[in-house]
């Protein structure tokens, strides 16, 4: 098939027809696939290319380096993971071995102080283990700021993409639980134990995820009728796809589509970036037009899914 494409910047600078004309051609990628490829996303290469140099050093560093920012239990969200810690198909009932990989996981950049419920400090307000590499902090926070600022921008054009004013999903993001993670695949050995994968067969969680996979790299494949779907990685692009939280938020008419990043023996070793957009801790997403779907409240939807894939 071809991979659908959408650009951000001819969206933002539309108007009239063509506006209008771009809005539907969104909504029908998000009703038919729930993926796209991203142009136009205004992301400095700068701040990517910075990105991509902590995050490289960071996976080739001594393992006395990442276990000084180990997940200190099972469950707390950021810092390392390492090896067989995660198979991310047990969110969806399968049992599998663990997925091939490692990550590094960053949170919220800024802590509010007024929500009531504790499970919100206890969980995706912990803090960030930060390793000791010059420029880390500040280089990640930098892109995770980019990220925040697209997502903003993407959930406007999702808005008048359903019908809505650009501003509708506003309030529901003025202070976003998003986590940022890197993750290294590893090269893969000539023998793959049975139904394991490098990221097993998934959907994603929350409103959006914007990935940015290494230029050229191969695996990453989504579902659909059935068949397995190469995604592309191309320059100065990003992938976009729809979580389970923007299905429900649509009443369905979205799609949160099944993914995978394939394991194959004798593979290269491979990074991304994917960066988890999830609206406000205690935003109540009721779905629009319908009362056919239950409301649910966003971080203790999010923090029930995120332990489910935790071995």
């Amino acid at each position: 098939m071809e991979f659908p494409r959408f650009n951000l910047e001819y969206f933002e600078n539309s108007v009239g027809r063509d506006r209008k004309k771009r809005s539907k051609e969104l909504d029908k990628i998000c009703s038919e696939i729930g993926f796209l490829v991203l142009e136009g996303h205004g992301v400095s290469q700068k701040i990517i290319s910075d990105q991509w140099t902590i995050v490289s050093e960071f996976f080739s560093s001594p393992l006395e380096i990442k276990r000084e920012v180990k997940v200190p239990f099972l469950g707390y969200p950021y810092g390392w993971i390492g090896p067989d810690q995660e198979a991310l198909a047990a969110s969806k009932g399968e049992k599998t071995p663990p997925d091939l990989k490692e990550s590094f996981n960053g949170g919220p950049l800024t802590i509010p102080k007024n929500i009531k419920d504790p499970a919100a400090y206890e969980f995706c307000y912990q803090p960030t283990l930060w390793p000791k590499i010059d420029e880390f902090k500040k280089t990640w926070e930098t892109y995770y700021a980019a990220m925040e600022d697209l997502a903003k921008r993407i959930m406007a054009a999702f808005a008048e993409a359903l019908g809505l004013e650009s501003s509708y999903f506003d309030r529901f993001i003025s202070n976003p639980i998003s986590a940022l993670r890197a993750l290294h695949y590893p090269t893969t050995t000539d023998a793959i134990i049975e139904k394991q994968q490098r990221a097993g067969a998934h959907t994603d969680y929350g409103s959006l995820t914007i990935l940015l996979p290494q230029v050229g790299t191969t695996g990453l494949q989504i579902k659909k009728k059935n068949s397995w779907i190469d995604v592309p990685a191309l320059e100065d692009c990003l992938i976009i796809n729809i979580g389970d939280l923007m299905e429900l938020w649509t009443a369905g008419r979205w799609v949160s589509t099944l993914h995978r990043v394939i394991a194959r023996p004798n593979q290269p070793p491979r990074k991304s970036l994917a960066y988890f957009h999830q609206p406000d801790w205690d935003s109540i997403i009721n779905p629009i037009n319908s009362n056919n779907y239950e409301s649910v409240v966003s971080g203790p939807y999010l923090m029930d899914k995120f332990k489910s894939t935790n071995l």
